[in-house]
């Protein structure tokens, strides 16, 4: 490796002086010119790729209103501020090449809930599902729905006026909003409501930008009504940014958040919001109708549409096999029993009501006349009813994963967003796509659909390798022969994602009205400085941004050669969606985001981060692959004078800010199994860990969790060696404040060749198990072990054992062998590979004999379906989790106490083997006792993530975020963890000690 040399141009000095301004006025909030931050917030769901200057975080409106009237100074005034929420724009609204400023780290509060008047006072940086969650208990919530609505943040809605499922019924975000606190660029700050005539005329005399700015407004409203009626096509996704027709609401009052709601930050910064809220609907449920022609689903909507439902969403084939491949099939698959048969598309028919009986009624209407017309030239073949609100979520939730779902393809070619949110009137919408269609098959393009059907609105994504020059020349040409279709059809470019880079046609559809937005723009951001280039610039010399002037995260792509974008994979195809950006604590998706808020410790902003490291080793001729492989060949001792003196220089080297980022990831991968393109952090974080400590020194701690499995057969024979010196002061601040390990797990000191012993219990070795009949062979298990449970927590393996005989079963133990993922986890590699090849030998010699393996602990287990796949190929053992063998094994236990338990899973078995937890409830359910599944996030120990020093606090906070609650307002008894991080875990942050599942099963 070489490292970067940090260079500094003079736009960058200034916006250096810049931040360091706002430091010196008292900024509060974070001022990140590194350029990791910058790295990870030059993307979002969009194509482009844009490098800001720099980052900040606000953490209160005084800190917005510092930057405005800094900004407004004539040294300043070439300074570029855009907002910035979740960062799931499709159109690169909240890109750019100025200073971003993100409210959603500290700017989150629920300030206000009048329940009585059914409205709520928030913060910009509010995600829309903590709103609700908020609002749930008081029967209330926020209407728009949105696919990202676990990351999208109210501000980002308001900026983009969003909508989603259900317009049709709950209108826009503009449609809920009551009044808005808004902060102008030149540091005033200003409260927007509806304004009755005496209250516009007493605004419009003041001598101010705000008094102004209500002039102008008042005077287009006047003079331009014919004009803004002719150009506003009556849709129910109206032309959003500066929105003239709204102007004067329905009761004829002057409401300047029509102007805001929409306008992507180039007006005002939005600092807090009071909405509108709606009473929760007492029932609700959904049809799935499925078409063996997608067509015949598009012109179905508009029949469907006639029996009044809330809402009609759809999706095709392509979305749909995606969606069974993921891992929200198992929670919504019993939903589409006719889900084998061919499928071209899907639509997904929701009702609400107050009562059931009212409910029922519009439900038979509907289903009668589908099954009517079942089959009758192809119109559907099949239909389903969901009912209750949880499993119609169920069936949203993969609804919501279309947009990340389509990015999870074979190859290079991916999905992308760039002509992906049309709209035209509902009754146009089948022949429209039909056009649409045969343009992109024109272009030998395939493609994804799904969407809103019931607004007219279908998101369409091309796929496009866009590391190839000649594919991105056809985003010009598709962009520009879809502007005149829709034209064609009286509809809209941008019927639901904004403008942003995509705002060149903005003079297309607006016409002579578009000089009126200017003179908006001009008034409220005279020197461009708000967002510039996007929806309307403030004068006829300066041009909008052209789709093809940014650059694409392609461009940024193709700098990685072939053969390391291969070798890298699992962070290549990131698609900006932010599914990892998940606000819920109790989602297992990225523990490290959710206690840090910071977006480089994030699936994606690890993924950017790696992408960005490769280009800089690429421009520098330095392969990754052969130098890592160079590396392995070389001793420890002979490397270890340049890795003391690279560690001991001090000059800039971008690998120590991916470092960081990669240091703060707990290993838990729960982005592999949640993200919808499948970024595997663990795994890329392994191939640059391996490379950086070929450069610089390792933390000791890093030695002694790789090698404690190898360890541990030696030192459990004198546990009291091990445990004593673990507890021995001296030691303890030794690991603490030089190896950087707080503390260890102590040695149970349980023999576990006595235990076999007196139980009678044979080795699984090839020569005992090839000894047993066939039949013997039949109820015979051979349970794999892992150093965390049989060195750690001896017990729960005897009363694994016991339970198996228990149930009629000869269990057999496989004599130890590490597993290795330790040393995977901490990038070793070389030795994770030697510790795989052998591990894979034996447990291969065992599985000949046809008696089936099984493991306890889900990390370490499910690494022979993952890290060990990676090695072996077809080779890798097969194990099984011990729920996932028993669920389908022959045996009978009835009980005459019958319990009631709760399950708490552990992040990698339920992200990554998500229909074992069905397979507890089956468990349990033939044992003759009931189960629960808790849902908590991240426990916030993850292997050895929270014994490491630098980890300890976050370690910490996570427990409380997520587990605390439910393991202290539980009884203790009735309590299960499946995961020995999990338990060690509780135990020691909350004193109580938790069984594993097999423990409850067990009758003593």
């Amino acid at each position: 490796m070489i490292p970067a040399i940090r260079t500094t141009s003079p736009l960058q000095s200034h916006y250096l002086d810049f931040i360091e301004a706002l430091k010196a006025e008292g900024f509060a909030g974070e001022l990140n010119p590194d350029y990791a931050n910058r790295t990870v917030l030059s993307t979002d769901n969009s194509i482009y790729q844009v490098l800001p200057q720099g980052v900040v975080y606000p953490r209160h409106s005084e800190d917005l209103l510092l930057i405005t009237a800094l900004a407004a100074k004539p040294r300043f005034r070439n300074i570029v501020l855009s907002p910035r929420g979740g960062g799931t724009g499709t159109n690169g609204q909240s890109l750019t090449d100025g200073l971003v400023v993100d409210t959603s780290r500290h700017m989150n509060q629920i300030l206000e809930i009048n329940v009585q008047e059914r409205w709520v006072r928030v913060q910009a940086g509010v995600v829309k599902d903590q709103l609700n969650a908020a609002l749930t208990p008081h029967g209330l919530f926020f209407a728009p729905e949105l696919s990202t609505s676990n990351r999208a943040t109210i501000g980002g809605m308001i900026n983009t006026d969003a909508s989603g499922q259900g317009s049709c019924e709950y209108g826009k975000t503009r449609d809920h909003v009551l009044a808005l606190e808004s902060i102008w660029l030149d540091g005033s700050q200003w409260g927007s409501k509806p304004l009755n005539e005496h209250e516009l005329d007493a605004v419009c005399g003041r001598q101010d930008r705000i008094g102004e700015a209500h002039r102008v407004l008042r005077d287009i409203a006047k003079h331009y009504d014919a004009d803004i009626k002719a150009k506003f096509p009556p849709l129910n996704r109206c032309l959003t940014g500066y929105d003239l027709a709204h102007i004067y609401n329905r009761e004829q009052q002057f409401d300047l958040n029509s102007i805001l709601c929409g306008a992507e930050g180039t007006l005002a910064f939005i600092t807090e919001a009071k909405l509108n809220l709606l009473p929760i609907p007492k029932h609700t449920a959904l049809v799935t109708v499925l078409y063996q022609n997608f067509d015949a689903a598009l012109r179905d909507a508009t029949e469907l549409m006639k029996a009044k439902p809330t809402s009609i969403e759809t999706i095709d084939s392509r979305v749909f096999e995606l969606a069974k491949n993921d891992i929200v099939w198992h929670s919504v698959s019993e939903f589409f029993p006719a889900a084998d048969e061919q499928v071209a598309g899907i639509n997904l028919v929701e009702y609400s009501a107050d009562t059931e009986t009212e409910l029922a009624e519009k439900i038979s209407r509907l289903t009668s006349a589908l099954a009517a017309v079942k089959g009758l030239n192809k119109k559907n073949c099949g239909f389903s009813v969901v009912n209750g609100r949880a499993n119609v979520n169920k069936i949203w939730a993969m609804r919501k994963k279309s947009v990340g779902l389509l990015g999870n393809v074979n190859g290079e070619a991916r999905p992308i967003p760039f002509v992906e949110d049309t709209c035209v009137p509902p009754e146009n919408l089948a022949d429209f796509i039909a056009e649409f269609r045969a343009l992109l098959d024109q272009h030998q393009l395939q493609y994804g659909m799904f969407g809103h059907v019931d607004a007219g609105v279908l998101h369409v994504r091309p796929i496009i390798d866009m590391k190839d020059p000649e594919q991105i020349k056809t985003v010009r040409h598709i962009t520009d022969c879809v502007v005149s279709l829709v034209q064609k059809y009286n509809g809209l470019l941008w019927g639901e994602h904004g403008k942003g880079l995509r705002s060149e046609y903005a003079p297309a559809f607006f016409g002579d009205l578009y000089p009126q937005l200017q003179r908006i723009k001009g008034v409220f951001d005279p020197h461009n400085q708000f967002n510039p280039g996007k929806i309307a610039t403030p004068s006829a010399d300066i041009a909008l941004t052209k789709i093809d002037e940014p650059t694409t995260r392609g461009d940024e792509d193709r700098k990685i050669p072939v053969q390391v974008w291969q070798g890298y994979s699992e962070g290549m195809h990131c698609n900006g969606n932010g599914a990892c950006y998940n606000w819920n604590p109790n989602d297992a998706m990225c523990p490290s985001w959710k206690v840090t808020r910071e977006r480089v410790h994030s699936p994606k902003g690890r993924a950017s981060l790696i992408r960005e490291w490769l280009k800089q080793l690429a421009e520098r001729d330095v392969d990754p692959i052969a130098t890592a492989k160079n590396s392995r060949n070389k001793s420890f001792l002979a490397s270890l004078p340049a890795r003391i003196k690279n560690t001991l220089n001090k000059d800039y080297d971008f690998s120590h800010e991916v470092m960081d980022s990669m240091s703060g990831c707990l290993a838990c991968k729960s982005c592999v199994g949640q993200c919808p393109v499948k970024v595997d952090v663990p795994e890329f974080r392994s191939k640059f860990l391996e490379l950086y400590h070929s450069r610089y020194l390792r933390p000791l701690k890093d030695y002694f969790v790789g090698g404690l499995e190898f360890m541990m057969p030696a030192m459990v024979k004198v546990p009291w060696l091990y445990n004593g010196l673990m507890k021995f002061a001296p030691v303890k601040y030794l690991l603490k404040h030089v190896a950087g390990m707080v503390d260890s797990p102590l040695l149970t000191g349980t023999s576990i060749e006595k235990t076999l012993n007196d139980m009678g219990i044979l080795w699984a070795t090839p020569t005992n198990l090839l000894c047993l009949t066939d039949a013997e062979r039949a109820k015979t298990v051979a349970i794999v072990q892992d150093a965390f449970i049989s060195f750690f927590e001896t017990q729960v393996l005897i009363d694994n054992l016991k339970l198996l005989r228990q149930l009629g079963f000869t269990p057999m133990l496989v004599p130890f062998m590490a597993n290795g993922k330790p040393l995977h986890v901490h990038g070793f590699r070389a030795g994770f590979e030697r510790a795989a090849q052998k591990n894979s030998a034996m447990l291969n010699a065992l599985k000949q004999t046809g008696v089936p393996l099984v493991g306890l602990e889900p990390s370490m287990t499910l690494a022979y379906r993952a890290e060990y796949v990676k090695v072996m190929g077809a080779d890798a053992p097969k194990v099984e989790l011990i729920q996932e063998w028993l669920a389908k094994a022959d045996w009978t236990q009835t009980t005459d106490t019958p319990k009631a338990f709760k399950l708490l899973a552990h992040c990698t078995e339920k992200t990554n083997a998500a229909a074992s937890i069905k397979d507890w409830l089956t468990v349990f359910t033939r044992a003759g006792h009931s189960l629960s599944v808790i849902e908590v996030g991240c426990c916030g120990m993850a292997g050895t993530y929270g014994h490491e020093t630098r980890n300890r606090e976050n370690s910490e906070k996570l427990f409380d975020l997520s587990w605390r609650n439910p393991v202290t307002e539980n009884a203790p008894e009735i309590l299960l963890a499946t995961g020995f991080s999990c338990r060690s875990q509780t135990e020691r942050l909350a004193s109580i000690k938790l069984k594993h599942p097999v423990q409850a099963l067990l009758q003593v």
